[in-house]
């Protein structure tokens, strides 16, 4: 099972749903803008990609900007950053078991079937 942080109003991220259900995957799809994840999912998160969490953020955003981060930042400050404005999280995000990737490009979702 597939857990899918979604945002429906971005293209990728669409995209990304389109080509997971076109291959049948089993999805979760979760609005992450809604039902935003939790400080200690982020870091689950962040330990499946096994990268820093700059690179889960996206850092063009107004927000990044208006609270004062920097791609220096220390990762928990980024992570609790994400956990209190979730528009900073990458999108779309896939999730299953200990293994994750961000769908940039879409096909990288693949990686998860």
């Amino acid at each position: 099972m597939i857990e899918y942080w979604h945002n429906p109003r971005c293209s990728k991220s669409r995209q990304g749903l389109a080509l997971l259900e076109e291959k049948g995957a089993e999805l979760t799809v979760r609005k992450y803008l809604e039902d935003v994840p939790s400080l200690d999912e982020l870091r689950a998160a962040q330990a499946a990609l096994g990268v820093a969490a700059i690179a889960m953020m996206r850092t063009g955003e107004k927000t990044f900007k208006e609270l004062g981060l920097s791609k220096e930042a220390d990762n928990a400050i980024l992570l609790q950053a994400m956990a209190d404005h979730p528009i900073l999280i990458e999108r779309p995000l896939g999730k299953t078991g200990n293994k994750a990737v961000i769908g940039r490009p879409p096909e990288n979702l693949l990686d998860l079937l």
